[in-house]
């Protein structure tokens, strides 16, 4: 189900006061930011724990058959790493339609890595959105992303994507790997079955 947030974003004045603001990026941000920014840094934020639970109707999927990408679930104490971007407001405008499909503006504190802190931004698909998916086994989360494409692409495409970045930030994140390792055997096992009837 589409459900077009973009309308509730824009009533949400952020940092009205800064020439700037700080905005965290957890899934597609990592590899494809799609818009201009003044400065980006490694980052974490605590309190929330990244997962493929959110449903892509409008990018990585279709209404009818739709993909799964990441948003952040509540976890008392854990650390969710990322990439920071500082941008100008003139940004929001964009990015509210790119996020519309469920996810709100929230505002929290970003670490980065040489002991400084930040407030700023962050887009969160909570579990009251109707695209919410929410938690499936793993090997059925790796096969329906293996499956699934979008005007943006094939929803592999994503997942391969965030693990790509994640490692070259030296981040672990068994969630993200787990799946990813699970989409390829997939994707490997179709093969050789294919190969296998085909002969």
């Amino acid at each position: 189900m589409v459900v077009d947030t973009s309308a509730v974003n824009r009533g949400r004045a952020v940092f009205a006061d800064r020439d700037s603001l700080w905005l965290f990026g957890y899934g597609s941000l990592l590899y494809k930011a799609g818009f201009p920014y003044l400065e980006a840094r490694p980052a974490t934020i605590t309190g929330w724990t990244r997962r493929f639970w959110q449903g892509s109707h409008d990018h990585r999927g279709t209404p009818e058959a739709p993909g799964r990408v990441a948003t952040l679930v509540e976890d008392a104490g854990a650390r969710c790493a990322g990439m920071a971007y500082r941008i100008t407001h003139e940004v929001l405008e964009p990015l509210d339609i790119r996020e519309k499909n469920g996810y709100l503006r929230f505002t929290t504190p970003m670490d980065f890595h040489d002991g400084t802190m930040e407030q700023g931004l962050v887009y969160i698909a909570t579990e009251s959105n109707a695209a919410f998916l929410g938690a499936a086994p793993l090997g059925d989360m790796a096969a329906h992303i293996a499956r699934s494409i979008g005007p943006s692409g094939p929803n592999r495409e994503y997942l391969l994507g965030v693990a790509a970045v994640l490692r070259e930030l030296g981040v672990d994140d068994p969630h993200v790997f787990a799946l990813e390792d699970a989409m390829l055997a997939w994707e490997a096992d179709g093969v050789t079955g294919a190969g296998e009837r085909a002969g």
